[in-house]
């Protein structure tokens, strides 16, 4: 056999066994696991891929609560996650990240009408200071409701990139204390900015008094997940947002997890032509 014919051949091999497994640990965990659902904006202007339209946004939360999704906290999730205490029936936990003044103005509503409540995770130095921003009014009358606010840093710096220990710990510990400060509540979880983390801003995260903090990776959270990098189930960058994408996704996020690793793993050693053909919704 040709030595190019015998590698390709050893590769559709992997693929397929890939595939298997995949399917085995898709049917075996199809129903486990949190799903945590990740927005950034919701409004009708920014055409872009961290904004769904008001109307994408209210067909995904209407299809929510029509299926009977509960809407969870972080500390409902860690608590299932430490010590396996029950959740209420089919939970789901609903997050935004940056904290845009359209989360109060058209998501907020929108959340309202179906009963759900969300967690937003706020640049804390941004709040009162742009005008595409939430103020602390907008805050503290959502956190009245029952809505969640939680850290996502100073000012969105790239937390890897942060050389200097002291500025990480900064950006960190004061985002924290200021919320807190404002709200009179207990703020326990970090969104890493841009999804980017190390062991050392793990380290750090922890240290600075975090309870836990999410990432962008795509994928449940079960009792197996660590705290400090919890997956999540972006509803953002796509070319276009449908409710079809975001129905695959929350739907079959095990399969498109492992899709995933697969596709990178590809990628990583050069075979692009066959993680082209693999599709992520």
């Amino acid at each position: 056999m040709h030595l190019f014919t015998k590698k390709i051949f050893i590769l559709g091999v992997v693929a397929a066994f890939v595939f298997l497994l995949s399917g085995i640990y898709i049917a075996l965990t199809y129903f486990q696991g949190v799903p945590v659902l990740n927005y950034h904006q919701i409004n009708d202007t920014d055409h872009n891929p961290l904004t769904l339209s008001a109307s994408e946004f209210e067909a995904q939360i209407k299809y929510l609560s029509k299926e009977g999704y509960s809407a969870i906290t972080p500390d409902q999730l860690a608590d299932y996650l430490e010590s396996g205490k029950e959740l209420p029936s089919k939970p789901i936990l609903i997050t935004f990240d940056d904290g845009y003044k359209d989360n109060y103005l058209v998501a907020y509503p929108i959340l309202q009408k179906y009963n759900f409540t969300a967690t937003i995770f706020v640049i804390s130095d941004f709040v009162n200071t742009y005008d595409r921003y939430l103020t602390w009014d907008q805050i503290k009358e959502m956190s009245n409701k029952g809505f969640s606010f939680e850290s996502h840093t100073l000012s969105h710096v790239t937390l890897t990139n942060v050389s200097d220990d002291n500025d990480l710990r900064k950006q960190l510990t004061k985002s924290k204390e200021g919320l807190e400060w404002r709200l009179g509540k207990k703020v326990e979880y970090l969104a890493y900015p841009c999804g980017k983390y190390d062991q050392r801003v793990i380290d750090a995260t922890k240290d600075a008094g975090y309870r836990g903090a999410f990432t962008i990776n795509l994928g449940r959270d079960t009792t197996s997940s660590t705290a400090y990098y919890l997956n999540r189930i972006p509803i953002f960058g796509g070319n276009s947002h449908t409710f079809a994408r975001f129905w695959l996704r929350l739907k079959f996020t095990q399969l498109f997890t492992s899709l995933q690793n697969l596709k990178s793993y590809l990628n990583n050693e050069g075979i692009t032509f066959l993680s082209g053909l693999i599709y992520i919704p």
